[in-house]
């Protein structure tokens, strides 16, 4: 019996689903049950009704938001160093010092932030709905944490008055970008449309045909007619482009943009989560009621 099938066979016994971000290796995404972003993966746990273990096959903050949406189900992370770097960068004592500065502004955190962080925040957001939760706030001015990139272009797209907090935080593999890289793969394929996740910077953004979340990324590529793409963000989203697309060509902007902690997750620890049930991912009551009411009011917006 291979890898592969065994761990079919323990999710099989173990009432057990594999979730699967856009940026996980290959044969991960070929094995899960939902591969997606981070918040749509979650919200996929919390319509499995029969599922009782939910292997979370990404970074950190993500396995903790399916646990704070998903209390009654066991929430598995495959390898415990795999933490999102970004998501650090923004502390709790670094939110409350902002607050401080402007105690009547809003604060809106992007998912990617830790549950601890997310308890102080008014509501979060993701990468492909940030302009529409800052724009659904009776508030010109806004506190944004932890991406500045996302953060400016949430303050191009409103208009608003953008706090970014901390002042440079970032996402270091979607920095790796620059525009010249394009540039270089525009002189071969001049035809070629460009995607750019909105953690790049302001610099590849300004040269983006489209800009989006990964699975705004996915859905474009699927509806456009252009036959050739030249995609900005981590390597682990071309396997899911070229599987859908198998007719259109996709070139990544820069072949090393690679998340090395995405990429710690394999089938192996997969199989070692899914056999002894670990590593478990708890989020404390008090953290997880405050973070929830942050995740639950941006779902408002789509109601």
């Amino acid at each position: 019996m291979t890898l592969i099938d065994e761990i079919i066979r323990l999710k099989k016994e173990k009432k057990a689903i594999i979730l699967a971000h856009n940026y996980q290796r290959p044969e991960i995404q070929d094995i899960a049950d939902y591969v997606g972003d981070s918040i749509e993966l979650s919200r996929k746990a919390m319509d499995e009704k029969e599922a009782e273990i939910i292997v979370f096959s990404a970074v950190d903050f993500m396995a903790e938001s399916a646990a704070i949406l998903n209390p009654e189900k066991k929430v598995l992370l495959p390898t415990l160093g795999a933490r999102c770097p970004m998501a650090q960068m923004l502390t709790v004592d670094e939110i409350k010092r902002w607050k401080v500065l402007y105690p009547l502004v809003p604060v809106v955190l992007y998912v990617n932030t830790l549950a601890s962080a997310k308890a102080y925040c008014d509501i979060c957001c993701t990468s492909a709905n940030a302009v529409e939760v800052v724009n659904s706030l009776d508030a010109e001015t806004v506190l944004f944490g932890p991406d500045h990139n996302l953060a400016e272009y949430v303050r191009r797209k409103t208009g608003k008055t953008i706090i970014p907090i901390p002042e440079k935080g970032f996402c270091p593999t979607h920095l790796l970008f620059q525009p010249e890289d394009v540039q270089a793969l525009k002189t071969k394929c001049p035809d070629a449309v460009v995607m750019v996740h909105p953690e790049c910077s302001v610099d590849m953004q300004s040269i983006a045909d489209f800009i989006g979340s990964t699975s705004q990324m996915c859905r474009y590529a699927r509806e456009s007619n252009a036959k050739k793409f030249i995609v900005a963000t981590e390597e682990g989203i071309m396997h899911r482009l070229r599987k859908e697309n198998p007719e259109k060509q996709f070139m990544l902007a820069y072949e090393d943009a690679v998340c090395p902690n995405m990429k710690l997750n394999t089938l192996e620890r997969i199989y070692v989560a899914l056999k002894e049930e670990k590593y478990v991912v708890t989020v404390p009551e008090a953290i997880a009621k405050r973070a929830s009411k942050a995740l639950e009011r941006m779902f408002e917006l789509k109601k």
